[in-house]
């Protein structure tokens, strides 16, 4: 299916419909989103900006949220 075709079948869902593909198509993203960070970290292309987060925790320049 193309993505002019999703464009169609979505854009004729009803209102509950639409709200109901949404809240799936949100917890798909997130779950591509955290499948992601976690390939890249196994991977390591997150330890140059850990280390820094950690350096800068150390050295004080952080403050609680």
């Amino acid at each position: 299916m193309s993505v002019e075709e999703l464009e169609s079948v979505v854009s004729g869902l009803s209102q509950a419909e639409l709200a109901r593909f949404s809240h799936w198509f949100e917890e798909f993203i997130a779950d591509q989103w955290d499948r992601q960070i976690e390939q890249d970290m196994q991977a390591g292309r997150l330890d140059a900006a850990l280390k820094r987060a950690d350096d800068h925790y150390e050295a004080g320049r952080c403050t609680p949220l």
